[in-house]
């Protein structure tokens, strides 16, 4: 049951095989037993159950909000959430709680969906591993499945690997069948990253096709709340749900007419596929090169028409981000200082000696690296060396992606990641801007664009760890994306962990070094 789709769990409350009230404790109790994966950051058990509740009464009176009434999702703790904490995971807003639900949150709410939890994440979603947080790293579903221990030798409690980040809580819970789906924040591959290194499909929308109001903000001209779910239908329904025009955001756009439904049927033979040759990335793993060539010969011996393109400017992608994050970051993070609302230092002697030690004692190392950096940026005889520099840079990466889709190109095919899932000791040893450089290759370039992108899981790597490959297109064709996302998990076949398990507790080895070309 807890590996159900959306629309599954749907027809198991019309059939009565289960109650909303008996699914929410189900998730309840999964989350108590997954503790150790440090996925949330709060569990909202009293407002969970209340909330399932009520689903229930709507249920039996057949009067339900919508298709996602009663079903439990977990949100990233920077999303706000009327009378629920809200952190960022950090020490700066550590007890802060928001009068006001976040404008996607809302819109799940009003669908009778049971918000279930905060999500662990990087402090103010600074980083590529959900390492770098107030409240300890979150800790990968499948370093716990038996299969990664016994091929790796691996002691759970010390030689475990990361999900990525900075939306890390949110996909290791929808990973482990916590809760359904999740939502997440993209600003370089939030979602996408810890997406693909927790075996789920994560999405990044078009910019402006859903709100961010409430979504607390680290680059707000790159910022977009992004969606995991389990399958591209699931994802389908969400953001169908939570896509249009927001008063409260002046970004948001109208949602495209036709419905987001996806076809069962979807025919690639008509689907031009563009592969960038900028994309073969130093470090990349054998096994990602060979998924990556498999799901491309997939493509081309189904008809469809599968080219390399160029998209020359993308290797700046890192560097231009850097400047234009740590830029926005700094004045973003301007509004903690103390006053208002959030961490307060109790040092007196000034109201300049207040602000400089509550934001030293609120902020981590990341934060007050980036903040430091981006007022460097911004200084007046820097201002056109690297801010006006960057914005140029941004440009010319749009330009690329618009040639390439103007050329006829639908969608564009690369990895998500550069490998399978790293160690935590050695992901550590690493400062947080090499790591994020070196995790945020291939996604970066997608928020740069502001256009769509999803990750999908295709296989497990030897070590018996996902391994997933990415999907960018056309501002707003996000539908087309899915579809395709969800042509290609038809063919691959990729497990739940509990499949997964399951299946190798029987003797199959399933799925173990699946990436075609490698032995």
């Amino acid at each position: 049951m807890l590996s159900f789709t959306l629309r599954e769990v749907s027809i198991a409350f019309r059939e009565g095989k289960i109650s909303p009230t008996e699914l929410c404790r189900k998730c309840l109790h999964r989350i108590k037993q997954n503790q150790h994966l440090n996925a949330y950051i709060t569990v909202t058990e009293e407002l969970a159950l209340k909330q399932a509740q009520e689903a229930e009464t709507r249920l039996l009176q057949g009067t339900p909000k919508g298709p996602l009434d009663g079903i439990p999702f977990a949100v990233k703790d920077n999303f706000c959430t009327r009378n629920v904490k809200t952190t960022c995971a950090s020490r700066m807003l550590k007890n802060y709680t928001p009068p006001y639900n976040a404008t996607v949150v809302q819109k799940l709410l009003d669908q009778g969906a049971v918000l279930i939890g905060k999500t662990n994440m990087d402090e103010f979603a600074m980083g590529s591993g959900s390492t770098d947080g107030a409240f300890g790293p979150v800790r990968n579903p499948w370093s716990y499945a038996a299969p990664y221990c016994e091929r790796t030798g691996a002691v759970p409690d010390s030689d475990w690997v990361i999900c990525g980040g900075s939306s890390g809580g949110s996909a290791a819970a929808v990973a482990s069948l916590t809760s359904y789906f999740a939502l997440g924040s993209d600003t370089g591959g939030s979602t996408r990253n810890p997406g693909a290194l927790c075996g789920v499909v994560a999405l990044k929308p078009t910019y402006g096709l859903l709100s961010r109001h409430g979504l607390i903000p680290l680059v707000n001209s790159s910022d977009v709340p992004g969606i995991i779910t389990r399958s591209a239908s699931d994802a389908a329904i969400i953001l169908g749900i939570l896509q249009g025009v927001d008063t409260k955001d002046s970004t948001t756009v109208p949602a495209p007419p036709s419905p987001m439904e996806l076809a069962e049927n979807f025919d690639v033979k008509n689907l031009f596929v563009g592969i960038p040759k900028e994309f073969y990335a130093p470090g990349m793993s054998e096994e990602t090169a060979a998924q990556w060539s498999h799901v491309t010969d997939l493509l081309e011996k189904s008809g469809a028409r599968v080219e390399q393109v160029s998209l020359p400017h993308c290797q700046y992608s890192i560097a231009c981000y850097h400047v234009l994050c740590c830029a926005e970051v700094a004045s973003n993070m301007a509004r903690f200082d103390g006053l208002q609302y959030g961490h307060r230092s109790e040092v007196d002697s000034s109201t300049e000696a207040m602000y400089a030690t509550t934001r030293h004692e609120g902020f981590n190392d990341v934060v007050r690296g980036r903040i430091l950096s981006g007022n460097y940026f911004l200084l007046k005889q820097n201002y056109e060396h690297y801010f006006v520099k960057a914005q140029r840079v941004r440009r010319l990466i749009t330009d690329d992606f618009n040639r390439v889709f103007s050329s006829g190109v639908d969608v564009l095919l690369t990895p998500t990641t550069l490998s399978d899932a790293a160690r935590y000791a050695d992901f550590t040893q690493e400062d947080n801007r090499t790591r994020s450089s070196q995790e945020d290759v291939f996604t970066n370039p997608a928020n740069m664009a502001g256009l769509p992108a999803v990750s999908v899981p295709t296989t497990l790597s030897r070590r018996g760890l996902p391994i997933g490959l990415q999907l960018t297109g056309p501002a707003f064709q996000d539908k087309k994306l899915l579809s395709v996302a969800q042509w290609i998990e038809q063919r691959v076949g990729f497990p739940s962990i509990s499949d997964f398990v399951e299946s190798n507790r029987q003797g199959s080895n399933y799925n173990i070094g699946f990436a075609r070309g490698v032995r």
